[in-house]
């Protein structure tokens, strides 16, 4: 079984018993924490949330905190005179993946009654549209701009043609630089289903693009 789940900001393909090293988390070494934005799972059948699955968590064991390799900024402006340089070591979180389920406390049926009557017109709503976000490449702006255009499904996104999406990206604030080169061809796999052959294929790209 494995899951997408959400991790101080980044996504993650997480196993169990999987080692990875994730933007610095809150906790000391041994300790549990537990990610409860899963946007997708698959355990012989594919769940996809709408954004999040609801009642399914990621539990995960900080193993160590590390900093990673020094990066050199150098700074320099000709003919000003101008020279900086400064270096950074961004500090990351080794964790090991210890289950994937169901992970939230069980309510009392008066609770769950309440949360079910405050959810229903929300997951109404959501069955509107898709999580454009599992396409990579495509930000939390850039789905914006995208559901704002009308392209709101991995059906209407497999229509459109680079230009189309590019101008829909123009025409938003700072997304022109974004390349939706393979956007349209990804969404085609996620419309039809095929989220395996989708995730082999993301492996390979970089950024959402295939160079």
């Amino acid at each position: 079984m494995y899951a997408i789940v959400e991790i101080a900001g980044l996504q993650y393909k997480v196993e169990q018993d999987q080692q990875l090293y994730v933007n610095r988390l809150q906790g000391d070494a041994g300790s549990e924490v537990s990610f409860d934005r899963v946007l997708l799972t698959d355990n012989g059948s594919v769940q996809v949330g709408a954004p999040v699955i609801d009642g399914v968590s990621v539990v995960a064991k900080i193993v160590e905190h590390v900093k990673g390799d020094k990066v050199i900024v150098f700074k320099k402006k000709r003919r000003k005179g101008y020279k900086k340089k400064n270096g950074h070591r961004q500090q990351f979180t080794k964790i090991e993946i210890v289950s994937i389920g169901g992970g939230k406390a069980k309510a009392t049926k008066k609770e769950t009654k309440e949360v079910k009557e405050e959810k229903a017109p929300a997951k109404k709503a959501a069955k509107k549209g898709d999580d454009l976000k599992l396409i990579e490449g495509i930000g939390p702006k850039a789905a914006e701009a995208l559901v704002a255009a009308g392209i709101d499904t991995f059906a209407k996104l497999a229509k459109k043609s680079v230009e189309e999406i590019k101008a829909v990206l123009e025409a938003g604030e700072n997304l022109a630089h974004l390349d939706p080169e393979t956007w349209a061809k990804q969404a085609e796999l996620a419309a039809d289903g095929k989220f395996d052959e989708l995730k082999a294929w993301q492996d390979e790209l970089n950024g959402g693009k295939t160079a």
